[in-house]
């Protein structure tokens, strides 16, 4: 860690210096010529728009305490009491969603929600770490092919087109059995295995939404993840956008307009450029960041996007964990402009 003082620990700031400078640039100015200067420097703040949009409002299951503290009927019943359209369910090596479980499972999770009133907003997974499309490892790889498979099967029975896809990945940073892929290596082998899932997922009427993850140094920019999606020349190739993912260093609403239809699900993770921290740990509760959120869902609009918002967390609250999920939708409620 450097030693070199954080840009916040001084009291005199960027801002102050500018707005002195600007002060003395404008003395002298008429108030129209003031205030014109002073509105174009400042461009920190956007203002409400009050603007209501159509998006759909989903979460993820990982902002709830499942399965340590609520189970899979509870935390549906707390997302539709909160004021969700939809959820995001989480596919594992061991919970309602896994390899253990079959059709007639999911028949009876889908009966469930629809007894509810709740739909499912898209599947995702962690496996995709662990086994990798992309590794060295050929047995990860065929691992991880077959899990693809099993999550568009479990999609189809569940009545969710969205299946969220980690193509691969040249590092993963938070694992400390993956060796890195040359970025070659890694390109080849995730365009073979989407190639692979791609009839199966035809078959089952489901999408394959490639996701956009800064930290696995893959699909870096908006024009590389147009290149890899259009290669395949396919429907149900798309794109599952994460706002948060590439935060650190871009801009989701620069993405948005260049990913333009390709765009079929979406995660709302939101990340503050006033830290350092590079882990999960970095991803804060909705409007508890520096994501432009007025340019971001104008970005959406403009694209014709009309699906689901899904907030994506991974710290449920350790006390009243419902907390969270209300606290969530009256976010969403207020960017959306129904409140």
């Amino acid at each position: 860690m450097s030693d070199q003082p954080h840009p916040a620990d001084f009291s005199v700031t960027r801002r102050s210096l500018v707005a002195g400078a600007l002060g003395a640039a404008a003395f002298g100015m008429s108030a129209a010529a003031r205030g014109a200067v002073a509105a174009e420097a400042d461009t920190s703040k956007t203002p409400p728009t009050g603007k209501k949009y159509a998006f759909k409002k989903s979460i993820n299951l990982w902002a709830f305490p499942y399965p340590q503290k609520m189970s899979l009927e509870q935390c549906l019943r707390l997302a539709k009491d909160a004021g969700f359209d939809g959820i995001e369910l989480n596919y594992d090596l061991d919970n309602d969603l896994s390899p253990k479980h079959g059709p007639t499972d999911y028949a009876r999770i889908r009966k469930l929600c629809d007894e509810i009133g709740i739909a499912v907003s898209g599947l995702c997974s962690f496996l995709f770490w662990p086994y990798p499309l992309t590794s060295h490892d050929e047995a990860k790889r065929s691992r991880g092919l077959e899990l693809a498979g099993l999550m568009a099967e479990c999609a189809h029975e569940l009545g969710t087109e969205n299946v969220l896809v980690v193509p691969g990945a040249v590092h993963i940073p938070w694992r400390d059995d993956y060796e890195p892929v040359p970025n070659d290596v890694c390109d080849r082998r995730a365009r073979e295995a989407i190639a692979k899932l791609v009839p199966r997922a035809e078959k089952l009427g489901v999408y394959l939404n490639i996701e956009n993850i800064f930290f696995n140094g893959y699909l870096m920019t908006p024009g590389e993840m147009n290149a890899f999606v259009d290669s395949f020349d396919h429907k149900h190739v798309r794109v599952h956008f994460d706002t948060g993912n590439i935060m650190m260093y871009q801009f989701p609403e620069h993405w948005i307009t260049q990913l333009g239809p390709r765009t079929k699900n979406v995660h709302l993770k939101e990340f503050t450029k006033k830290g350092t921290d590079t882990s999960l740990e970095s991803f804060r509760p909705l409007l508890d960041g520096t994501t432009n959120w007025p340019a971001v869902l104008e970005a959406f609009e403009t694209t014709g996007y009309d699906g689901y918002l899904t907030f994506e967390y991974f710290h449920p609250y350790l006390h009243w964990p419902e907390a969270l999920v209300h606290q969530t939708s009256d976010s969403l409620d207020r960017m959306l402009g129904r409140k």
